[in-house]
C-alpha cells in the first residue's frame, strides 16, 4: 500500500517557519552588531586620557580621574594622583623633594598639600558643576573647569594634567586651553549613551504598556464583558509595576524630571483611568445581567 501523502498544512509549515526564523536571526545579528559597536566606542571614550600643560622635564604630573558625578548635589568626585618628575621628585616620583602645595581652580572645593619626602597617596577632591538641572534628566548637561598650580618649596613649578573619566553614567567632553601650556581643562558633562538609550527605552515602554491597557479597556467596554477579573488584575499590576519600573532608572532621577512628564505621569494616568472605567462599566453590565435573569 502506498504511503499517505502529507497534507498541505504539513508541507507549508516548514517554509513558513523559516520565513519567521531567518528575519529574526538577521534582526538579532544586526542588534548585536550595533550594540557591540556602540559599546566599543563608549569604552574607547572612557579609556581616553587627555593631556594638557607643561612638557618640561622637571614638572608635576597630576592624574585627575572623574570617579562619580552627583547631579543632585551639583558636584563631581575627582581622584587626584600627584607625581613629581625629574629633579622635583625622589624614588621615581613617589615623593616630593620639598613641601608640595597643589592649588586648584575656584570650582574645585579644596587645595592639596603634601609633606616633603613622604609617599604621595591619591586623594579625592570635590568639584562644583554648574549650567544644568537634574530635572532635565536624561537630557541634562553640566559645565565645570579644572585647573592646577603647583608650589614646591615656595617656588612655582610646571604642571601637566592627565585627565580621564571613569563614571559610566556620564560622558565628558574636554576642551583644552588655547595655548596648550596651561594645566587647565574645561569640561562639559552629559549623560552617557548607554544611560540615554535605556531612559528613552523606558519612556517608550511606558507608553506601550499604557496603550496595551487602553486597548484592553476598549475591548472589555465595547464588548460588554462585565467584570473580567484576570484583566482587572493585569491592569492593576501594570499600574503598580510601572512605578517600580520607573524607579529602576539609572542615576536616581527626581520626581518631576523630563522622563516623568514625557511618559511616566501620563502612562500612570491612562492606566488608572482605564481601570476605573472598566470596573464601573463592568459592574453596570454585571448588574443588568443579574436583573435580566428569570427568578
Amino acid at each position: 500500500m502506498a504511503p499517505p501523502t502529507p497534507s498541505p498544512r504539513a508541507r507549508r509549515s516548514g517554509p513558513s517557519l523559516l520565513l519567521v526564523l531567518i528575519p529574526l536571526a538577521v534582526l538579532i545579528l544586526v542588534a548585536v552588531s550595533v550594540g557591540s559597536w556602540l559599546q566599543y566606542t563608549e569604552r574607547q571614550a572612557k579609556d581616553t586620557v587627555h593631556t594638557v600643560g607643561s612638557r618640561a622635564v622637571d614638572r608635576v604630573d597630576v592624574e585627575a580621574t572623574v570617579q562619580s558625578v552627583d547631579a543632585a548635589a551639583g558636584e563631581l568626585v575627582l581622584r587626584v594622583r600627584v607625581s613629581p618628575r625629574g629633579a622635583l621628585g625622589e624614588e621615581t616620583g613617589t615623593a616630593p623633594v620639598a613641601g608640595l602645595s597643589l592649588q586648584t581652580s575656584v570650582a574645585t572645593l579644596s587645595d592639596l598639600t603634601f609633606e616633603a619626602h613622604e609617599r604621595l597617596a591619591p586623594k579625592d577632591v570635590r568639584v562644583a558643576i554648574t549650567g544644568g538641572s537634574i530635572s532635565d534628566y536624561p537630557f541634562d548637561t553640566y559645565d565645570t573647569d579644572i585647573e592646577f598650580w603647583a608650589v614646591l618649596g615656595g617656588e612655582p613649578v610646571p604642571v601637566r594634567i592627565l585627565f580621564s573619566n571613569a563614571d559610566t553614567l556620564f560622558s565628558v567632553s574636554v576642551t583644552p586651553p588655547p595655548s596648550g601650556q596651561e594645566a587647565a581643562v574645561a569640561l562639559k558633562l552629559s549623560r552617557s549613551g548607554s544611560l540615554l538609550t535605556f531612559a528613552v527605552f523606558m519612556m517608550v515602554a511606558m507608553w506601550a504598556l499604557a496603550s496595551s491597557v487602553l486597548l484592553g479597556a476598549w475591548y472589555l467596554t465595547t464588548r460588554r464583558q462585565g467584570l473580567v477579573w484576570p484583566a482587572l488584575a493585569w491592569m492593576a499590576a501594570t499600574l503598580f509595576a510601572l512605578a517600580a519600573f520607573r524607579n529602576t532608572a539609572p542615576g536616581t532621577p527626581p520626581i518631576g524630571c523630563v522622563m516623568d512628564w514625557f511618559a511616566f505621569f501620563w502612562a500612570e494616568a491612562v492606566i488608572a483611568l482605564c481601570l476605573i472605567v472598566v470596573v464601573t462599566l463592568g459592574i453596570r453590565t454585571a448588574l443588568r445581567a443579574a436583573d435580566a435573569q428569570p427568578a
